[in-house]
């Protein structure tokens, strides 16, 4: 740019004093006419860098996202392939065999359908038990009632043989037939006693249990969800719309479900665009700057974005926790560039763009903007250089 520029500048300086010679050639005018350019040029530098300030270090960054089985067993399909081939969410990666955890989950059905037998047992012995007490509760209230009426006549035999007036053998029957319900009021009563605890020990069977449901069952329900959802897990999908790089996993392999295994890598499809800037390139840049930025990956091309934000922070502002103390002045390294992260306008958010792909940016600030078409002419220039491919061989 800065060429052309002085190109543009020496042809009206030939124009104006050598063919039309409008005014004179000679030491005064030539001081001038050397002197108007270095000027120029410099405090437009300056103004670009700081109302228009651009970057030569462009990168696009993807995040990665390892998959890990969570079940062990043996591959028995991977249906994804590898390369510039985008993977949907929620398409099937791999499935390991599922016969293991079929045969789990049938074996836990099984005993669940047991386990609520046994509850529905134990409902019915609680009700039989209840019923049992009832019962003789009420023989113990028909053989207390007789047993009054036995403990009357006793008295009253009691009294004729005193006075001479009754028999002697009725007395003996009746305190034989007062013996007897007492041996029946007594076997009643025991025989609540027995009910009572049979009824105390199926409430407590039945009282063991979680949101209202028997204990045991509770338990093997859960596992029964457990195991299904394993079952589920044997078909492992992919949790985003990505690209599958570098797939190595095939069937008859043996994934081990352990956390720190990956058996294959996803790159998300899309990717977050990140320019590094000098920091005191920065002071005028603010979030929803116009943005442009070129990659080497598409020569000639503009795309289009805005300022996200302003990443201030990096690593030589961190200190991690250690018992060495900082050291201060000694090797001291240069300051660091920010990070500034674009979004990238509308028309463009359907363009491929590689991860690691680099290449140049530039923003435009709300200040001056009638020297943002002199950087937008350089990094439109910059972009048809990326044509150039300069190799000797």
């Amino acid at each position: 740019m800065e060429a052309l520029l002085l190109g543009i500048y020496g042809f009206f300086v030939w124009l104006i004093f050598i063919k039309l010679k409008w005014l004179p050639w000679n030491i005064k005018t030539q001081v001038t006419v050397a002197i108007i350019p270095i000027v120029g040029l410099t405090a437009m530098v300056l103004l670009l860098n700081i109302f228009a300030p651009s970057s030569a270090d462009v990168r696009v960054f993807k995040y990665t996202v390892p998959i890990v089985s969570q079940l062990r067993g043996r591959v028995i399909e991977v249906p994804v392939e590898e390369g510039n081939r985008l993977v949907k969410k929620g398409e099937v990666l791999f499935k390991i065999d599922p016969e293991p955890y079929r045969l789990t989950v049938n074996q836990l059905e099984a005993q669940l359908a047991s386990a609520i037998a046994s509850q529905k047992e134990l409902m019915e012995s609680l009700k039989g038990a209840r019923g049992a007490v009832d019962q003789s509760a009420a023989r113990m209230r028909e053989i207390a009632a007789r047993l009054e009426l036995a403990r009357a006549r006793v008295t009253q035999n009691r009294e004729l043989v005193a006075t001479g007036a009754g028999s002697k053998f009725d007395l003996e029957q009746a305190e034989t037939n007062f013996k007897d319900l007492e041996g029946q009021f007594d076997a009643a009563r025991a025989s609540q006693v027995q009910a009572r605890a049979g009824e105390q020990q199926t409430v407590q069977k039945l009282g063991a249990n979680v949101n209202g449901e028997f204990a045991q069952v509770a338990q093997v329900r859960a596992q029964l969800e457990n195991a299904r959802w394993d079952l589920e897990q044997t078909v492992t999908r992919s949790p985003c719309d990505c690209f599958v790089v570098n797939l190595q996993l095939r069937a008859g392999g043996y994934v081990a479900g352990v956390p720190f295994n990956a058996v294959m890598t996803l790159v998300e499809a899309e990717g977050q665009v990140v320019a590094l800037f000098n920091q005191n390139e920065l002071h005028k840049v603010a979030p929803g700057n116009e943005a442009e930025f070129t990659l080497l990956t598409y020569p000639g091309r503009i795309i289009k974005g805005k300022v996200d934000s302003v990443i201030w922070a990096q690593g030589q502002g961190q200190l991690p926790p250690s018992g060495t103390l900082p050291m201060i002045g000694v090797l001291t390294q240069p300051p660091g560039r920010f990070a500034v992260k674009f979004d990238i306008a509308d028309r463009d958010k359907e363009l491929f763009m590689a991860a690691g792909a680099a290449g140049g940016a530039a923003i435009y600030t709300e200040h001056l903007a009638a020297i943002h078409i002199l950087r937008k002419v350089i990094l439109r220039i910059g972009a048809y250089t990326n044509y150039l491919i300069l190799k000797l061989h």
